[in-house]
């Protein structure tokens, strides 16, 4: 992963941009020294909240089976009618 300073994000916005979204490698920017925030190409960053939003429903979905909070078949239909009037 390529790091830049922020004064290089100052001086050089549009030409790290131009660089980002060729390559579509993120870059990482420090001040003084310590990381304070990520580059992304758009495109790459929806991609990612969109798995991490399926990621988290897959979560839920196992926690509530080990919290026993499941329906069979039946109970699940019956549910659904329900909502669905």
């Amino acid at each position: 992963m390529r790091t830049e300073v922020v004064t290089t994000l100052k001086r050089q916005a549009t030409k790290l941009l131009a660089e980002l979204h060729e390559t579509k490698e993120p870059i990482l920017i420090t001040e003084h020294g310590q990381p304070s925030a990520y580059l992304l190409d758009v495109a790459d960053y929806e991609l990612m909240i969109e798995r991490m939003k399926i990621l988290e429903g897959i979560a839920k979905g196992e926690q509530a089976i080990r919290d026993d909070r499941i329906l069979d078949m039946t109970q699940a239909k019956d549910k659904m009618n329900k909502w669905l009037k």
